[in-house]
């Protein structure tokens, strides 16, 4: 059975925190940052949930607007385009190219899943200096559903020709792994802290030796990428998934 790694983007691999010099500068609070990027997955989940949709890039500058009016600020277009640009040249975490690395080596197959326009995700991607790793890019502008919706995952699994079992989310993002009620079975989580993350009791190390049963994780790493990496290579050597539960090879 095939097996394939579907990578959040933002933050997961790319370091939003490079935004902070921005948003210090044009809100004098270094606290500014986290402010958004809350605000922007609040209203990213009140379009899916109530609608009408609207892309990344629009809630992005809707969601520095709010930020302004709070300040009894105004936030000029130039300044929301200098936030869109910089978020399109985010740099990888310094460990990601190396642990993506690992697992190329492995034959794993790796494709990312992002709330970014598909224009906007390739051109992350590309900056970044990651595309020798990802066989596609999915955006959820292809549904008009922001992630965790599990439309989202479901269209990733139809559009490579799977079922949802035999695909693997990383997501920084503890609330994003929800979507495992659409079909996934495993969940690492190895960033804790970062704009808008929830932070979760998670346990040094990684043990998924012992088979998955759905909707569960035995742990959730903290350790450098490249080690959970491994890690998390090795498990996928010795457990076969499929849309029932795992077992043992």
């Amino acid at each position: 059975m095939g097996r394939i790694i579907v990578f959040d983007v933002n933050e997961t691999l790319l370091d939003v925190q490079t935004l902070s010099p921005y948003f210090e500068h044009m809100f004098g609070d270094k606290n500014s940052l986290r402010e958004w990027f809350s605000l922007l997955l609040l209203h990213s989940e009140a379009a899916t949930l109530a609608g009408p949709y609207f892309d990344f890039g629009t809630l992005a500058g809707a969601a520095l607007d709010m930020i302004g009016a709070s300040r009894s600020q105004r936030v000029t277009e130039v300044e929301k385009k200098k936030i869109l640009d910089a978020i399109v040249r985010l740099p990888p975490h310094p460990e990601v190219k190396h642990a993506l690395g690992i697992l190329k080596n492995a034959g794993l197959r790796m494709v990312t899943l992002t709330s970014s326009s598909q224009k906007a995700v390739e051109q992350q991607v590309h900056n970044a200096g990651l595309m020798e790793f990802f066989e596609k890019n999915f955006s959820v502008d292809a549904i008009n559903r922001y992630k965790p919706a599990p439309e989202a995952y479901r269209m990733v699994a139809a559009a490579l020709g799977v079922e949802t079992g035999q695909l693997r989310l990383v997501a920084a993002h503890d609330w994003e792994h929800s979507g495992r009620d659409a079909g996934w079975l495993l969940r690492g989580i190895y960033r804790a802290k970062g704009p808008g993350l929830v932070s979760t009791d998670t346990t040094a190390g990684c043990d998924w030796s012992r088979p998955q049963r759905r909707g569960r994780t035995n742990r959730t790493p903290r350790k450098g990428l490249a080690a959970n990496y491994s890690c998390f290579t090795s498990s996928f050597n010795r457990v076969s998934w499929n849309e029932g539960g795992a077992s043992e090879q």
